[in-house]
């Protein structure tokens, strides 16, 4: 499994990525979108994709899988403004992302599963049995 790298960087955005209090993550404040950061694991059974996703709600996730590429999105709307009431500043950002990776031969795409908990988006991506490696001893010679 290897990562698809976007380019979403300029010259500012470096400079505030270096100031930042939130340094595993880049914001673009002009477009309002975060790229959260990921850990990917992977023992015998599978690899185990965490996605940093603090605040967000699991509804507004979407994770696919076409083509050989795994993408989990997320998009929240900006709720409408009630009638009865004027709003005279608004600082409630309303961001969404793309992720994408791309999966590989070996992974059971029929058995990926995810959860949401703790502000942390986790995947498993379960290997397909005929690529399970078990541990073996290797003798010296």
């Amino acid at each position: 499994m290897t990562l698809v790298k976007h380019n979403y960087r300029n010259l500012n955005n470096i400079f505030s990525e270096l100031f930042s209090d939130f340094p595993a993550t880049a914001w673009n404040r002009e477009q309002n979108y975060q790229i959260p950061a990921v850990n990917i694991h992977e023992n015998a059974e599978g690899y185990q994709l965490e996605v940093m996703a603090p605040g967000l709600h699991k509804e507004d996730f979407k994770i696919n899988v076409e083509k050989g590429l795994l993408t989990i999105s997320y998009e929240k709307k900006a709720e409408q403004e009630q009638k009865e009431q004027k709003t005279h500043r608004r600082e409630f950002r309303f961001a969404s992302f793309k992720r994408s990776f791309n999966v590989d031969d070996q992974i059971n795409v029929e058995a990926i599963n995810a959860k949401y908990e703790n502000g942390i988006l986790t995947l498993t991506l379960p290997k397909k049995e005929e690529v399970k490696v078990s541990p073996k001893e290797i003798t010296i010679q």
